[in-house]
């Protein structure tokens, strides 16, 4: 989420290690406790992280970014939605505090361990690579087998994980094309630009000219969404007809839905049943249109999910 006031921050990161508690998957759906390694600074980050597979064949990789001083539990349960509807679902946990910038958010300069993110997906059909490791081993730690990474991939984002997702997309444009000829989409839930830095700025202009599919759910102005600038960018920045609704009385949580647990609740409110299943309605639906191609932006306006939202107009 957004930048808290330090008493948050320390009640969040002590909470952080409960995080990963969450409610019994979906019967089609199968959590994989896992963890994912990242270069940091020299040496290696060894994080947390959640697989979800589906009961057949996926359909698509997704990654599904917490918020920041959030975990992969906080998506636990739009990480089940998009998983029973036949996708490969990653959530890692990445950091929100590190002496050498390796964080979600940008507190300084985190375009370095944001361009080992990256990697991650440059790197997505190699058997050996990061992620089909870290499939593989926490396939085989449950006696599974794990399925191959899939070449097409859709990235999923909330708060401060929109902005790491545009900017991983971004990095993927610019250096790695076949990575970038599988990528389907962004989805931003109620997005967030860090105050330092320019990630936001820099993955959006050039983005808006790729064609790339973007979207955000997003929430009225609030100190937990910076006043909206997430949202604001994506109205200034991307030049289309089309770029996301807003839930006229959302809370930054609502794509935590029955995740969100007290520390987000008292900083950023509990979330609305009600607009909780239009963020999985409408992500699930827009992945799934992603994945399927989409001839115009504008035909997924008129998904029956957007009945009581507002369409995002340009700044």
């Amino acid at each position: 989420m957004g930048l808290r006031a330090a008493t948050l921050t320390v009640l969040a990161a002590a909470c952080a290690a409960s995080l990963t508690a969450i409610t019994p998957a979906a019967a089609d759906t199968v959590r994989l406790p896992a963890s994912i390694d990242l270069p940091c600074a020299g040496g290696e980050l060894h994080q947390e992280a959640d697989w979800y597979l589906p009961s057949g064949r996926p359909r698509g990789l997704v990654w599904l970014q917490h918020g920041f001083a959030r975990a992969s539990g906080n998506v636990a349960a739009l990480a089940r939605s998009l998983s029973d509807a036949g996708y490969l679902v990653f959530t890692p946990s990445l950091p929100f505090l590190d002496v050498h910038g390796c964080t979600l958010q940008n507190l300084g300069d985190n375009t370095a361990f944001l361009d080992q993110v990256a990697g991650l997906f440059a790197t997505a059909n190699d058997p050996t690579g990061p992620l089909a490791t870290s499939l593989g081993t926490a396939a085989a730690s449950a006696g599974r087998t794990a399925p191959a990474i899939p070449d097409r991939f859709v990235f999923i984002g909330h708060s401060a994980g929109a902005e790491a997702i545009e900017y991983v997309a971004h990095r993927l444009h610019t250096d790695s094309p076949v990575a970038w000829t599988g990528l389907r989409g962004l989805v931003l839930l109620d997005p967030v630009q860090s105050f330092l830095g320019d990630n936001t700025a820099t993955a959006l202009t050039d983005l808006d000219p790729t064609g790339l599919p973007i979207l955000s759910i997003s929430g009225p102005p609030s100190a937990c969404n910076a006043l909206a600038s997430g949202t604001t960018a994506v109205r200034t920045l991307l030049h289309r007809t089309f770029t996301g609704v807003l839930l006229p009385t959302g809370e930054h949580t609502d794509a935590e839905g029955e995740s969100s647990d007290l520390v987000g609740e008292l900083a950023c409110g509990v979330p609305q049943p009600v607009n909780a299943t239009t963020v999985a309605r409408l992500t699930t639906d827009w992945t799934r249109s992603y994945f399927d191609g989409v001839s115009s932006l504008d035909e997924l306006a008129r998904d029956p999910a957007t009945a009581g939202t507002v369409p995002l107009a340009p700044a």
